[in-house]
């Protein structure tokens, strides 16, 4: 999830280091940009996600199908969507009315009012907001705290040294070791290149005002400069290493920043400082991100957070826009005339647990367990993860939800792979990597508008036993932080199309079982027996009933009329 250094960057690096040519999951072609807060008069491709493929010739989820033809009116008004995200913008027009409110807490009076253990959580809770009153920024990735945890235990020793009871621990320490040798060097070698950028940037900019003083040139155009002023054939990197500042390449850092869309001096600024960040915090075994909130990240017990579930101050990197997406797909208010209309008309209970980096298991295990003793029928996890520290936490909480009829929907990934073979946390496995611990846990992956080949999103995670079905999430509309609205693409978005089929379902069948709900959904979908192109891959076409557990794409409008039948059988 965009709180993380995600496919994107990836992406941008090697464009940055190689030019290589790669896809984001940006849309790249969006000529809309952040539009202005009011727009009412949405089009297709702002909404083709809740289109009907008989209907519409488009591959949506029927959505606009269903609200069409439905008479029915809802036996359940105050269904609750728990959000496990990023902050939130809580004051985003299309968000007014639309947030969980506990009414068993007095307001900003310093009490646990309702003796939930969460003081003035009249709107959920942060728990990764620190004991001043702020929020944490940079989270480490997991598989540093891996590394710093496990290898006082480990280093240098050899499998036939290790306890059998540990081995588990042992392989997943070498496994972390190995990686975050390879991204140390990876992020690094980025830095290097954001640097050269940074003392680069402003003089190319005013070099090339002398050929073009309108600064509106073309990147055709700049192609053909470089061409004809380049004084050697250096690869980028090359030019970087050397501190060349000669014209041609002073014209060829100006390409790679507009290719990786950085317009202004600004971009280049903040992605340096960015990943300066990355370096000296998501990746520092020393650095120590619980300190501000004073918690103890290795005792699972409440105590820790705050209230402030959109909190912004000043001088402190904001970190709201996730969440805002996310929930304005669920519930943006469907009535007033502004921007989107979100799924269901059900209240968000935002949850923060994710800033720039990995979730702690600790986090992901209290906010589901906040959200199920706080009356959230769906909880919505777009987030994602390589490594896990605690697993048996998170695990104990799935059963938790489970017990509680609960239903989780989780993104499934953005990056390419089978899902069967690279395991991502959190899922619903025990530690054998095969035995499912729960019956209410939904993994989605993420399909285009494109009816045919390219059906499947080339960044989506996929897995013939650990995806359940796919749902539209590329170019996909919806709300932003500070008031706006854009498009971006992602699995993210594609677990809140089911997250929002469960509620709608729940809202007129409140009696079915979150095991029913979660059946009802996979058994509605829309099988394809046609092949797609492999994620990760630009020609390898396999069978679409390989890539998942069902072969499906949600289908909300045959989800309905199931539910419907399936509610009237004893």
């Amino acid at each position: 999830m965009p709180k993380k250094i995600q496919p994107l960057f990836y992406t941008l690096f090697f464009i940055f280091v190689i030019l290589a040519s790669c896809k984001s999951t940006k849309n790249p072609n969006n000529n809309l940009g952040q539009t202005p807060s009011k727009n009412p008069n949405l089009t297709i491709e702002q909404t083709w996600q809740y289109k009907d493929l008989q209907t519409d010739s488009i591959l949506g989820i029927s959505l606009d199908k269903w609200y069409l033809q439905n008479k029915k009116k809802p036996k359940n008004k105050n269904l609750i969507i728990a959000v496990i995200d990023t902050q939130i913008d809580l004051k985003h027009e299309d968000l007014q009315g639309v947030i969980w409110t506990n009414t068993k807490e007095i307001p900003n009076n310093g009490i646990d009012d309702d003796h939930n253990g969460y003081i003035d959580d009249v709107n959920g809770w942060s728990f990764t907001g620190t004991k001043s009153g702020a929020y944490v920024v940079w989270n480490r990735y997991e598989y540093v705290r891996i590394v710093e945890k496990w290898g006082p235990l480990f280093k240098d020793k050899t499998e036939s040294e290790i306890d059998v009871k540990d081995l588990y621990k042992f392989r997943e320490y070498q496994r972390a070791a190995k990686v975050l040798k390879e991204k140390n060097e990876y992020y690094a070698n980025w830095h290097k290149s954001l640097v050269y950028s940074v003392a680069v940037y402003p003089l190319a900019k005013d070099t090339l005002k002398y050929f073009f003083p309108k600064e509106d040139y073309t990147t055709n155009q700049l192609d053909s400069m470089y061409k004809k002023y380049k004084i050697n054939d250096k690869r980028y990197r090359q030019m970087r290493d050397d501190n060349d500042k000669d014209l041609g390449a002073l014209i060829k850092c100006l390409m790679v920043c507009i290719e990786v869309g950085e317009e202004t001096f600004k971009d280049v600024k903040d992605k340096e400082t960015q990943l300066d960040s990355v370096l000296n915090k998501n990746l520092n075994i020393n650095y120590n991100e619980r300190l501000s909130i004073a918690d103890n990240p290795e005792i699972l017990e409440k105590g820790y957070g705050n209230n402030k579930i959109s909190n912004t101050i000043e001088g402190i990197r904001t970190i709201q826009n996730h969440n805002t997406m996310v929930s304005g797909l669920l519930a943006a208010n469907r009535y007033n005339n502004k921007g989107i209309k979100g799924m269901t008309d059900a209240k968000i209970m935002p949850l923060n647990i994710s800033p720039s980096g990995d979730e702690h298991d600790k986090d992901i295990a209290m906010a589901i367990r906040y959200a199920v003793d706080n009356g959230a029928k769906v909880i919505n996890m777009s987030f994602g993860k390589e490594f896990s520290l605690h697993r048996d936490w998170v695990i104990d909480a799935f059963k938790y939800a489970d017990e509680h009829n609960v239903l989780m929907v989780h993104s499934a990934g953005n990056d390419g792979e089978d899902s069967d073979k690279n395991i991502h946390f959190p899922n619903d496995l025990d530690y054998d990597e095969k035995t499912e611990i729960c019956n209410n846990f939904i993994n989605v992956g993420s399909t285009t508008k494109k009816f045919g080949p390219a059906l499947v999103s080339d960044f989506s995670n996929y897995g013939k036993q650990n995806v359940d079905l796919f749902a539209p999430g590329e170019d996909i509309y919806t709300t932003c932080a500070e008031n706006k609205y854009d498009f971006d693409s992602g699995t993210s978005f594609s677990a809140p199309m089911v997250t929002g089929t469960a509620a709608l379902i729940w809202t007129y069948y409140p009696k079915l079982t979150a095991k029913q709900v979660k059946q009802i959904i996979l058994d509605s979908g829309t099988p394809y027996n046609f092949e797609v192109i492999l994620p990760g891959t630009t020609d390898k076409k396999v069978p679409f009933a390989d890539l998942s557990k069902t072969g499906k794409v949600l289908n909300l409008y045959n989800a309905m009329q199931l539910a419907e039948k399936v509610s009237k059988q004893k």
